[in-house]
């Protein structure tokens, strides 16, 4: 039996959000940037919810940290999905460079709930910890309220 998920997006500060994903003795830890990849966020949450449509597919985010970049992938086979972590030391994204940071397989819900629990704090402390200030994008609510409905009629 494989380890749990367990995800954080700490309130971002100046541009910039700490992340992280633990399995067991698996872990990275990183910090993101708001730019130049603006729509990181409404993104992910897309692919979050389209979880739950097609049987099978693969969906990469972009993201980085500046100069670092990362591909955040997911492959999903029937009620399996797998998330890798991909970093790269510039944007250029060259594959030779490439290193695998981290990855987990895992039920599609069982992932889609570890992420559902991040973003639901998120929103949940987004006012007090002002968010669209500090992250420098407006909170992605109708992606968030999607993916929600999209958790909740699964009877997560």
């Amino acid at each position: 039996m494989s380890e749990k998920l367990e995800i954080s997006f700490n309130s971002p500060q100046c541009g910039w959000m700490s992340v992280g994903f633990s399995a067991g003795a698996k872990e990275f830890h990183t910090t993101t940037a708001h730019a130049p990849h603006e729509e990181a966020l409404a993104e992910l949450l897309g692919i979050l919810s389209n979880l739950f449509g097609a049987d099978d597919f693969e969906k990469t985010l972009k993201w980085n940290r500046d100069p670092e970049a990362y591909d955040f992938v997911f492959h999903k086979n029937g009620s399996r999905t797998q998330l890798e972590i991909i970093e790269y030391p510039t944007e250029d994204r060259e594959t030779r460079t490439a290193e695998k940071v981290f990855s987990y397989e895992g039920g599609t819900r069982e992932i889609s709930k570890a992420f559902y629990e991040t973003f639901r704090q998120l929103y949940a402390e987004r006012e007090a910890d002002e968010f669209e200030q500090n992250w420098r994008q407006p909170f992605p609510l109708d992606e968030f309220q999607n993916f929600e409905n999209k958790i909740k009629n699964q009877g997560q």
